[in-house]
């Protein structure tokens, strides 16, 4: 096992290096104000068996855990997702999905979920666009990683393991969680990052364990270009260094934040059936000069609402809503059914937005049509769904020859930037909810179950009356004249021969 433990602080919340003890393997200081990222690099052996089964009939498994609650970024981790689980798969056989395995282990691992198989509740990703996509979809809405947690403390860590439990219980209040395997690597990569808030720096290190330790702050070294991400700290390898070492360097980030941009979400009332998501973003302005860079949105929606494709394939209905092109939708999206008659997860979309003036910094909006299902009856007549906020951000080409080796920060796979190509640079724009929380709850007018006794009754004698009064007419015609008319046919025979 191998852990990297990066502590990443604002330059007025920095440490003195004198302040530090390294004692054998393990590293103290006074408290620190700071974001803390752990990454820990696990065996296959290291893993509970189930998921040790799953991993060798798979060639990529990515998993990605987003806190709703919106939080400030100052290290590397700019990337952005929709708040909730998202899950990118590839079998070993790309072309069948086994639907044994992985659904029910997500199941354990995270709590009841909609899971049912992987053939029934995945949707399939457009893998053939860029190779660095992988080949299935999941997502679901998951408030708390608080089962996780429970997870991790029984079945990973050892029952006499107290630092491993104390770490699982962590688990609950960090922003995001990242589960990482492919079969190059052949190794698990669990990563972890909490907000930046004041921490206790204290860390001690098992015998059998690598451990790295930064503490680190962004800085501007020498030519730094505008695709990369300059820091300077300390670093020291528990059980190795006996102080801790001053470092400055930088490397190649594809994610980075939009400074002085943000964003707002809400759906426009009334909402009725046909809702409609309003994205007020407070600048146009792009973030670098000289590149070509276009404004996205990514969206994952459960399957109660979902986006109609050939809508959004009119031209002048998207200019009006200050669209410019639907980029790419998952298939299947059953535009009829209802969500109770539904297993598919639900689907994604990536719209490219359309500033109205590329060199402005005043306000505007955008406008996203949705359609809400039918749902299942329930008491009142109403039923409350949540729906996650959108990822926003600028893709920007980058010049020629610029290459993205992986960084010992970025987040790949993050459903999105498959669907773009390798040169982009993604520069995100951050959300600003009014109550700090990335949901928005719709409420859905269905059938009302306290009422429901009477529509049926009613129903039924509407057809009822209905009936006998078409048979009343029937027979009152036949009585009237159908005898009469039968004679007169037959009369009128006769003089014809």
């Amino acid at each position: 096992m191998r852990q990297r433990i990066t502590f990443f602080h604002k330059h007025e919340h920095g440490v003195e290096p004198d302040s530090l003890k390294l004692h054998g393997r393990s590293i103290s200081g006074p408290d620190i104000i700071a974001e803390r990222e752990d990454r820990i690099t696990l065996a296959l052996e290291e893993l509970p068996i189930e998921l040790q089964k799953l991993l060798r009939e798979s060639q990529e498994l990515y998993i990605r855990w987003q806190s709703p609650v919106t939080y400030q970024i100052i290290g590397p981790w700019s990337s952005r997702l929709p708040p909730g689980l998202h899950v990118f798969y590839t079998p070993s056989n790309s072309e069948k999905l086994d639907g044994e395995l992985i659904c029910p282990l997500l199941r354990t691992a995270f709590g009841p979920l909609d899971c049912i198989s992987s053939s029934d509740s995945f949707t399939k990703l457009p893998n053939d666009r860029f190779s660095h996509s992988t080949a299935y979809q999941y997502y679901q809405i998951l408030d708390s990683l608080s089962h996780f947690s429970s997870y991790v403390e029984q079945y990973v860590c050892g029952p006499a393991d107290s630092e491993c439990k104390e770490r699982a219980q962590r688990l609950a209040n960090a922003n995001s969680v990242d589960f990482s395997y492919d079969t190059v690597s052949h190794v698990v990569k669990v990563t972890a990052l909490w907000p930046n808030e004041q921490r206790p720096l204290s860390i001690d290190s098992h015998l059998d364990h690598r451990v790295e330790v930064g503490i680190m702050t962004p800085d501007i070294p020498p030519h730094l270009e505008e695709h990369e991400f300059g820091v300077t700290g300390l670093l020291s390898v528990l059980g190795q260094d006996t102080k801790p070492s001053p470092t400055l360097f930088s490397f190649p980030s594809r994610h980075k934040t939009a400074a002085d941009t943000s964003f707002t979400s809400e759906f426009l009332r009334p909402s009725g059936l046909h809702p409609t998501m309003q994205l007020r973003i407070s600048s146009s302005k792009p973030p670098m000069e000289g590149a070509y860079c276009s404004l996205h949105t990514y969206l994952t929606l459960p399957r109660t609402i979902f986006a109609d494709k050939y809508q959004l394939g009119d031209n002048l209905f998207l200019s009006s809503k200050n669209l410019t092109s639907l980029r790419y939708i998952s298939q299947p999206v059953d535009l009829e059914a209802p969500d109770y008659a539904m297993q598919l997860w639900g689907s994604s979309i990536l719209l490219e937005l359309q500033p109205p003036d590329a060199e402005s910094d005043q306000p505007w909006t955008a406008e996203i049509p949705l359609h809400l299902r039918y749902l299942s009856p329930a008491e009142h007549g109403y039923k409350n769904i949540n729906v996650p906020w959108p990822a926003v951000f600028w893709a920007c080409t980058a010049e020629d020859g610029t290459k993205f080796p992986n960084n010992p920060f970025d987040r790949i796979n993050l459903g999105y930037d498959g669907l773009l190509g390798p040169r982009t640079l993604f520069w995100h724009v951050d959300p600003k909810p009014e109550g700090g929380n990335l949901y928005h709850e719709i409420q859905v007018p269905v059938l009302d179950l306290l009422r429901s006794n009477w529509v049926s009754a009613g129903t039924a004698a509407v057809v009822l009356i209905g009936f006998f009064f078409v048979v009343w007419k029937l027979a009152s015609v036949y009585l009237r004249s159908g005898y009469n008319s039968q004679k007169s046919g037959k009369e009128s025979e006769k003089k014809k021969q």
